[in-house]
């Protein structure tokens, strides 16, 4: 699943060919993916004002209304400006909506698995949305920093990593980065939450902001299914120090990698660095 890098790199792939045009037209090949989709053709003669990122949705602001979008498992845009595509040209494999912009852009999304989903909402006060409402702070934005992960785990008992995950505590660390930072950080996977110093808490939230930051600069990390706007891949994955390393020697201590389940999802760890 696109995790922070992959969807910040989407954002800031999409904005340059949409922000400013007007949507001339919009095409949906089927009328529903993960839900029912919205109805896009209110879009029509709207102008897209922004393109932005709120944990894994991506929002494009267009003049009356604020159109969300979450990529699911495998769902990816692909924007092209060179070729002029009809809006009744039958559609690519897997595409399964069309926006024509100004300037003979062409905006396509395109899911195999169709987990992803849209809605349509007003431009204030979405934040108050169910799918916006619980969530806890970007984990690149001042507001994540130590003292707010040290209350965060206060009193609590569940394992650091799950809790990283949680979308409550801080929204973006998917299962790839949080292996990654934590390993940065030298902090077991396994340790509870309330045993974790504030002092590896304080690095932690460097870690977490550092590793997402160089993945954001590499283009996301490509394992399946994810690639940018113009489809070439992300490469942070050449970077990984512990994710999907299991069995192969640690490249800072030389101790095999080991893998654990937690929640069901691989976590993979330095027995030697991470104690």
């Amino acid at each position: 699943m696109p995790e922070l890098p992959e969807v910040e790199t989407v954002c800031r792939g999409l904005a340059p060919h949409v922000i400013g045009r007007l949507v001339e037209a919009v095409t949906c090949f089927r009328p529903n993916l993960r839900y029912l989709l919205p109805d896009l053709a209110v879009l029509r003669g709207q102008r897209c004002r922004s393109v932005k990122r709120r944990a894994k949705y991506l929002l494009f602001e267009f003049d009356d209304v604020l159109l969300v979008w979450h990529l699911g498992m495998s769902g990816c845009f692909r924007v092209s400006d060179s070729v002029v595509l009809d809006s009744d040209a039958p559609p690519a494999r897997h595409e399964h909506v069309r926006l024509l912009f100004s300037g003979d852009v062409s905006l396509r999304y395109i899911d195999p698995r169709r987990f992803g989903y849209a809605g349509l909402l007003p431009k204030e006060g979405w934040q108050q949305h169910k799918w916006f409402k619980s969530l806890g702070p970007e984990p690149l934005d001042d507001a994540f920093d130590g003292a707010y992960l040290f209350s965060r785990c206060k009193g609590r008992k569940i394992a650091i990593k799950p809790l990283l995950m949680d979308a409550a505590v801080v929204v973006g660390v998917g299962n790839i980065y949080a292996c990654e930072s934590l390993f940065r950080a030298a902090i077991h996977p396994g340790r509870a939450a309330n045993k974790v110093s504030r002092r590896r808490l304080d690095l932690l939230a460097l870690t977490v902001q550092q590793v997402l930051g160089e993945a954001i600069a590499a283009g996301g990390s490509t394992i399946s299914d994810f690639a940018h706007v113009d489809g070439n891949p992300g490469y942070f994955a050449h970077d990984f120090r512990v994710y999907g390393r299991e069995g192969e020697a640690c490249l800072q201590c030389g101790s095999i990698i080991r893998r654990l389940l937690q929640s069901g999802r691989s976590t993979f760890y330095c027995p030697r660095c991470q104690r």
